[in-house]
């Protein structure tokens, strides 16, 4: 078979690798480089972890990623996965626990006490609890996805088309391109990322909302030791919406926060407004010890999109062949290689191999559209 992936970002690149893995001839077509450099995925920091405060099923689901990208690290090559642990501020400790407990995922529980200690540089209110996951992990998001395109450059079953930006699809497998030519395959995959709704049935991608989010880098010279060892962390402030990506492989801290991401019309510009930076500085001022507003060294702007009715990520069919990932939501890259697994299945019409997704029931979210189709 031969199979068109669109889409330069983690879910297209690993979508294209399984299709291959599978016996496939793959197309790989991106309207920028491959990777794409203004992919949603083409970012520092991206954490894996098990525990979703409040969504069980999302948390037993997440159980088994540790394991997928350490093989998936291992297929590809390079060093892009780091056992950073990951700390999750929570307001019902026991509840989260046992949860937890169903997992089999080893975690600690560490008190309002212990917590000033060993994280120093957080500032925590007195009674606040957190859960500890040692052997979770940070992805560093652009090395992962410049592994699987040398990856995919290097095997003789793939064809890479960088700079050609798809502008039709039909549903007999064809895609057109801007400039007039089209390309055939036996299947299609669509993982254009925010871009996937100029593709989409209008009634579709009207119903998708586009959101832009800022995202502060940080080099402090405050507690360099509890920076070095520090796990990335959520659930910071009175919200819990507030998280923290430690400092790996000589990246910077990265700073951000669900207030810091809004409902926007259209793709733009990434410069960060001076509002948005400003707002999030005077938001960590209060959540870490001696901030200083001066070590903030960048800002960066991320796009994505999402179907707020079916709470993220969204599959559908388009015609027999043609399959479009067509909202990223806020989970799809700790998810990824599996979601690649199952889309590449998708494509080559094999079996539906097991995502780990199957008991999420979530209206329109991706687990129930991949185990029950369009």
């Amino acid at each position: 078979m031969r199979v068109v992936v669109v889409g330069g970002g983690v879910i297209g690149l690993l979508t294209a690798v399984e299709c291959v893995r599978s016996g496939a001839q793959v197309d790989l077509v991106e309207q920028s480089a491959i990777p794409s450099p203004v992919a949603t995925s083409y970012d520092q920091h991206r954490v894996i972890r098990t525990l979703h405060r409040g969504e069980p099923r999302l948390s037993i689901a997440a159980a088994g990623l540790h394991e997928a990208w350490v093989e998936t690290e291992r297929r590809l090559g390079g060093r892009f996965y780091h056992r950073t642990g990951v700390l999750t501020v929570v307001t019902d400790i026991e509840a989260e626990l046992a949860l937890l407990s169903e997992t089999r995922v080893p975690v600690r529980a560490l008190t309002g006490r212990e917590l000033p200690a060993r994280y120093p540089q957080l500032r925590l209110k007195a009674g606040q609890h957190a859960i500890l996951e040692p052997a979770a992990g940070t992805v560093l998001a652009d090395r992962a996805l410049l592994a699987a395109a040398r990856w995919l450059r290097g095997h003789p079953a793939v064809r890479t088309h960088p700079h050609c930006r798809v502008t039709q699809l039909t549903d007999s497998a064809t895609v057109g391109f801007a400039n007039g030519r089209t390309l055939s395959a036996d299947s299609v995959v669509v993982a254009a990322g925010p871009w996937s709704r100029n593709l989409l049935p209008a009634g579709l991608a009207a119903s998708l909302t586009l959101k832009r989010q800022t995202m502060l880098s940080y080099s402090p010279s405050w507690f360099p030791a509890a920076w070095s060892r520090s796990p990335a962390v959520l659930g910071l402030g009175s919200t819990g919406d507030a998280w923290m990506m430690p400092p790996v492989a000589g990246t910077s801290v990265r700073l951000s926060a669900a207030s810091a991401c809004r409902t926007v019309a259209d793709l733009t510009d990434r410069q960060t407004p001076g509002t948005w930076r400003t707002h999030l500085t005077r938001r960590f001022g209060t959540l870490l010890t001696a901030f200083e507003p001066g070590a903030v060294t960048g800002a960066t702007e991320g796009y994505y999109l999402t179907d707020e009715a079916g709470q993220g990520p969204l599959l559908v069919r388009l015609g027999d062949e043609v399959w479009a990932f067509a909202a990223c939501g806020g989970m799809s890259f700790k998810f990824a290689p599996v979601l690649a697994r199952a889309l590449a299945d998708r494509a080559l019409g094999n079996p539906a191999r097991p995502t780990g997704l199957e008991s999420v029931d979530l209206p329109r979210q991706l687990a129930g559209d991949l185990r029950g189709g369009a």
